[in-house]
């Protein structure tokens, strides 16, 4: 079993996020519809195969690009698995932006959105110091922002810990060692805006705001694998 496969089945937790419900292809509303669950598919997203395990800690609303089909990878190699399954990401079709944000900055007070960074790739992350899945896979984290920084990556880590609370912040971030930019969303608003509900829970974000994918639980993010998909997002 490679690393990409065993990542790819990472695990998660849920705690203070409702869990998900129904059929693996239960369609859901999009971030821009007001229609009801039963409209139109393109709203939607597939969970295929085996990551329908990992995938049901998290809605989320956006169709996927599936390799065999007009528009996506190896178009004429369907058997052939793509830089994203490989890196065991769901890819999104073309055009999917992601809510706007401002949020607060820690430790240093200020503010930052994601409109800043729109000419970087982002690996947007969000995550909670109770959440283990998470904090296995910080490292992996750090280390790919130590590799790639320079060439424009930016890995945005928001943290849901209700209230935001200092004293335990401070001395997790510390701990793990982590260097890239901490974002907080005490009240949920920027995950729920996400369709978040399980943690942790990580969408790349294309230079220019298109949302090319997204993660539900804990992934390898320096494996050859994901450094192979991120060298074709890098501008």
């Amino acid at each position: 079993m490679t690393a990409a496969t065993s990542w790819r089945r990472g695990p998660s937790c849920s705690r203070d996020f409702p869990r998900s419900s129904g059929t693996a292809r239960r369609p859901v509303r999009s971030w821009a519809s007001s229609s009801s669950p039963g409209g139109s598919r393109r709203g939607s997203w597939l969970r295929v195969g085996l990551a329908v395990a990992l995938l049901a800690g998290v809605l989320w609303t956006l169709p996927t690009r599936r390799p065999g089909v007009d528009g996506g990878h190896h178009r004429d190699h369907a058997v052939a698995l793509d830089p994203f399954e490989k890196a065991g990401v769901v890819e999104f079709t073309a055009g999917q932006r992601g809510p706007a944000f401002r949020l607060r900055t820690f430790p240093r007070e200020g503010y930052a959105s994601l409109e800043e960074f729109k000419g970087n790739l982002v690996i947007l992350n969000f995550w909670a110091t109770w959440c283990v899945p998470c904090t296995l896979e910080m490292p992996t984290l750090e280390t790919l922002w130590q590799a790639y920084r320079e060439r424009g990556l930016i890995v945005l880590g928001v943290s849901v810990d209700r209230g935001a609370p200092r004293a335990l912040l401070e001395p997790y971030l510390e701990h793990q060692r982590l260097t890239f930019p901490i974002l907080l969303d005490p009240e949920l608003k920027t995950a729920g805006a996400w369709r978040v509900t399980g943690l942790p829970a990580t969408f790349i974000v294309k230079p220019g705001g298109e949302v090319a994918g997204m993660a539900a639980g804990a992934r390898e993010w320096n494996s050859a694998e994901m450094r192979a998909l991120l060298e074709t997002l890098l501008p």
